[in-house]
């Protein structure tokens, strides 16, 4: 996120009126819905989760015990557990 000073992209009368409100601190201003992307979208983390958890479901689905599933993914049983016995969309 980069700082940008609101005099140099805000018209004056709207920086008068944000000034009534608020002056002299950080203000963040978020994206409109629509154009906002979902965590790891951009960055391929979501993918690599989701082939992550597919795998552990597939093993899982094969016969794999969940104490086996920790020591190969190095996480915790109950996150297993999570992933394995959560209902799929």
């Amino acid at each position: 996120m980069k700082y940008v000073k609101a005099e140099t992209v805000l018209p004056e009368q709207l920086l008068r009126e944000v000034q009534k409100y608020m002056n002299g601190v950080m203000m963040y201003v978020p994206k409109p819905e629509g154009d906002r992307i979902g965590w790891g979208v951009k960055s391929g983390g979501k993918r690599k989760l989701d082939q992550r958890n597919g795998k552990i479901r597939e093993l899982f689905s094969q016969g794999v015990t969940i104490d086996q599933l920790t020591e190969r993914f190095y996480l915790s049983c109950d996150t297993i557990k999570k992933i394995v016995y959560a209902r799929t969309k």
